[in-house]
């Protein structure tokens, strides 16, 4: 893993702020254009929005009727990208029914908006849409209510583990020669002669350094307003913070073999299969806290379920519910309030000191576009080579398909069954067979997790050795998703997890003993949250655990 002292010794062309996907993205664009590149994220990698979506990689069907059809064909060129070259092992075709309920006016409406989604989607790769009569749409979604549903069309988009496109992008972007620090925080930033000069501390230590890149670009999101505030740097963006909140709940609860979108009076109502589980989303309301402190509240839960209940034949409850998760979206706007559910979705890259850029807005699926952008826009005037990133497979896809090809082969060697090589498969793509060798090097890793049966413990070791997972919240809520995807939310899988990641990273006993009580201070902080309907009351409930994980850090 790179080190704030590697940082201070290398001559940096660009320093990248933000380890989400936009400043991931950033860092894999600059670094595979040749530039001297490094990268400081406060946590963890895609710790903030970019591990909290819907996990789709789409066009935004919703944006055809804003006329954004220019952002609607950059989203379905993007899609068409990850899911053939960049990224095919964590980016997948998903089939959508859209639900008809009213009269003919309501197919021919959504006929003809679909039907401009292909065309902007040009030879995309996935399946055109299809009307489907009742008995089709219920033979492929049972959960559907028989007498609210006339029939449905279906189109095809993509989903994505986002946090793990995000680690993926940050490792790639190593390999070109980047410089990925984690846990790195931006104290101050001021211009000295014809250069930035950053002051950046490690969150741990509380070691510091000066750094003197040619360029900084702050890749923050939602957090865009507040680094200017604190830092003192202005470019006149502001950026609306909306709040997106899923619900998980087992497939069983809602029977499906295709992802249902619908429409809510705030947002688009989505039903996602996500291996066992189905997801549930999404709001779309204006978030008054700090990006860090999001929670769900009772509130959000209900409002999805009822929104569920819908269009489900048998309703969900409270008990259904697995777990949850809350993001920020980062939406530029001149409004200060109000609906956020209209806003643009397009990104924007602004000057705010000189050598000091920002970008800010954009979504999931065009994060590359806006890291290419980010970075014509730093060195605008300067000869560099063209963005290269459109023709870079991520790391694991390279030899995707010659390595699903020979599954069974891996199956044999290691002794698992094919669907648990499926699903290695499709997060570690062609470094699958890597993982298995180290894992049946050391007796018990091809074991699974301790209360998480869909994973193995080698993959607990392997974030930590090569993903740059440093702390056990890293590992269960981001790299395994063990946190929103087991009933008890982890709290089995912890203690064993934290055994794996001592032993890898050489943690004490009582460091490691620390980890699982954060993690599970951490889980019983967002139970507390879903009891209460209030945002701000949530805020200050996640608030007071982050404060309280400092002060028994020993790192106020």
């Amino acid at each position: 893993m790179s080190s704030l002292a590697e940082l201070a010794d290398a001559p940096l062309d660009l320093l990248v702020v933000g380890g989400g996907v936009t400043g991931c993205g950033a860092a894999l664009d600059a670094a595979s254009r040749g530039l001297r590149v490094g990268l400081v994220e406060q946590g963890d990698l895609g710790s903030g929005t970019s591990s909290r979506s819907s996990r789709l990689v789409h066009g935004g069907l919703r944006y055809l009727e804003q006329f954004q059809f220019g952002l609607v064909r950059e989203a379905l060129r993007e899609r068409r990208l990850l899911l053939e070259r960049i990224a095919p092992h964590l980016v997948r075709p998903v089939p959508f029914l859209c639900p008809l309920t009213r009269p003919a006016w309501e197919r021919a409406y959504m006929g003809a908006g679909l039907a401009l989604y292909d065309a902007l989607a040009g030879a995309s790769g996935v399946p055109r849409h299809r009307h489907l009569g009742r008995a089709s749409t219920l033979a492929q979604a049972p959960a559907l209510h028989p007498g609210r549903v006339t029939g449905a069309i279906r189109y095809f988009d993509a989903q994505v583990d986002d946090a793990r496109l995000t680690v993926a992008l940050a490792r790639t972007a190593e390999r070109h020669g980047a410089l990925i620090v984690p846990g790195a925080r931006v104290d101050a930033v001021r211009t000295e002669g014809d250069r930035p000069l950053v002051e950046v501390a490690d969150t741990e230590t509380g070691e510091q350094v000066r750094l003197r890149p040619r360029r900084v670009l702050f890749a923050v999101g939602p957090w865009t307003g507040l680094a200017g505030e604190r830092l003192g740097l202005s470019g006149g963006l502001r950026v609306a913070m909306s709040k997106g909140v899923h619900l998980v709940v087992d497939r069983s609860a809602i029977e499906t073999t295709t992802a249902v979108i619908g429409r809510t009076p705030n947002s688009v109502l989505f039903l996602i299969p996500w291996g066992d589980r189905v997801i549930v989303g999404t709001t779309d309301t204006p978030w008054p806290a700090a990006p860090g402190e999001v929670a769900a509240t009772s509130a959000d839960v209900d409002y999805l379920i009822g929104q569920a209940n819908r269009l489900l034949a048998r309703p969900i409850g409270r008990a259904d519910v697995i777990s949850t998760y809350a993001g920020v979206r980062p939406l530029v706007s001149a409004k200060s309030a109000g609906s956020t559910a209209s806003i643009s979705r397009e990104h924007v890259v602004v000057r705010q000191a000189p050598g000091v850029f920002a970008v800010a807005g954009g979504k999931l699926t065009t994060y590359r576009v806006m890291a290419a952008d980010a970075v014509d826009a730093a060195f605008r005037g300067e000869e560099i080579a063209p963005s290269q990133t459109h023709r870079l497979p991520l790391l694991g896809a390279a030899w995707y398909a010659a390595t699903r090809a020979g599954a069974e082969r891996l199956a044999e060697r290691s002794g698992l069954d094919s669907a648990a090589i499926g699903r290695l498969l499709r997060r570690y793509g062609d470094e699958t067979e890597d993982l298995l060798d180290q894992a049946r090097a050391v007796p018990g890793l091809l074991e699974p997790l301790a209360g998480a049966p869909r994973h193995l413990r080698a993959e607990v070791v392997w974030a930590a050795r090569h993903e740059k997972a440093r702390h056990l919240t890293d590992v269960l809520v981001r790299r395994l998703r063990v946190a929103t995807e087991t009933p008890d939310r982890g709290e089995t899988a912890a203690a064993d997890a934290a055994a794996l990641m001592a032993a890898e990273l050489g943690w004490s006993g009582e460091r490691a003993s620390a980890e699982v009580d954060d993690y599970l201070r951490q889980v019983r902080a967002e139970r507390e949250a879903l009891a209460v309907s209030d945002d701000r009351e949530a805020a200050s409930l996640m608030a007071d655990l982050s404060r309280q994980t400092v002060r028994e850090s020993g790192h106020e």
